[in-house]
């Protein structure tokens, strides 16, 4: 009997403590919060940054399973490790879990990427058209699409310019609209076009809505898709060079009310719209609830269609019901 109490004391003694179970649970935490921590430090190549960057938030949800782990384990190690992506995560995004609308408010503009295979344009533009919106900005409209969404729209906004696939619609006057290369045509090829060669294609407009408070600059516009590709990554290189466009001529705006409404093809988090970032405020941090994914409307995802504002105060920010496109629209009341 009392060999086999040495042995059971034996055994009890060489079992791993609480700090040492989990030791692998730990170490998985610690990178995962390294990794949100450190995301502008990862490399781009292929796009790999910004593939990180588009999905940052969702990291979050291997909190919860490395958790069930380190407590299935019993190990004191990983529960503390896991203070790490608690902390960076509630740092980077827990401020959109809480509601910053507030009453009030002087306009309310509305984007929304109609998409070009939309079955229902029609329908869409009396979603859209009973949106309350008094500024409206569509992308991606197509040839075949253009006339229904100006019947549609037309009793509602008696103003509209139209450049290429981006549009805007206005319940106020509308001037000095013109179209904004953001270097959709790029290369040798490019420069022997004409203006007009490249208007069909032109996917970014800006133009002054003039208000009672004084006039509002406000671009529209569809930067390139991004795509995952087998062998090459996530392919970014035209939309970066859009974004990179697009942030010097919201740069060189003299008006010091500006208003962006579009498809960008990411999140204020990915790097590639750091020009456009550091110069504008994204209005659904500043004023939404939430995330305000809108992106694929089927289950969103992503918020990768943007208003971001500089010289005017967001107030609410939201995202609308469906349409026949694969994104939501997105709006926010703005004020002086």
């Amino acid at each position: 009997m009392w060999r086999a109490r040495v042995r059971r004391a034996l055994r009890t003694a060489a079992r791993p403590g609480p700090w040492k179970r989990g030791l692998v649970l730990a170490a998985l935490a610690l990178l995962l919060g390294l990794l949100m921590l450190l995301h502008a430090q990862i490399t781009d190549r292929r796009g790999l940054g910004s593939l990180v960057e588009t999905f940052l938030p969702w990291f979050g949800l291997f909190v919860p399973v490395l958790l069930a782990g380190a407590l299935w384990r019993r190990s004191a190690s990983a529960v503390v490790a896991l203070l790490l992506p608690v902390t960076v995560w509630l740092n980077l995004f827990g401020g959109l879990l809480t509601d910053k609308s507030r009453p009030g408010g002087d306009l309310t503009v509305v984007g929304h990427n109609v998409g070009a295979g939309n079955p229902d344009p029609a329908g869409t533009a009396r979603d859209l058209a009973a949106s309350t919106a008094d500024v409206l900005a569509l992308e991606e409209i197509s040839v075949q699409a253009k006339p229904l969404y100006e019947k549609g729209l037309a009793k509602t906004y008696p103003y509209h310019v139209v450049r290429g696939t981006v549009g805007l619609w206005s319940k106020l006057p509308l001037s000095d609209t013109r179209p904004v290369d953001i270097e959709t045509d790029y290369g040798p090829l490019a420069d022997t076009k004409t203006t007009g060669a490249r208007a069909p294609d032109n996917r970014a407009l800006r133009a002054t809505v003039t208000t009672d408070r004084g006039p509002l600059a406000v671009y529209v516009a569809h930067l390139g898709s991004v795509r995952v590709v087998p062998g090459d990554g996530f392919g970014t290189g035209t939309r970066d060079r859009n974004a990179k466009a697009l942030a010097e001529a919201v740069a060189a705006e003299p008006n010091e009310r500006v208003v962006l409404l579009g498809d960008l093809n990411g999140t204020t988090d990915d790097r590639a719209l750091d020009g456009l970032t550091s110069r504008l405020d994204s209005a659904q941090e500043r004023a939404g609830n939430g995330f305000g994914y809108s992106w694929p409307a089927s289950f969103p995802v992503a918020r990768i269609d943007q208003i971001l504002v500089r010289g005017v105060d967001p107030t609410r920010s939201w995202v609308l019901a469906a349409t026949g496109s694969d994104h939501l629209p997105v709006a926010a009341r703005i004020s002086w």
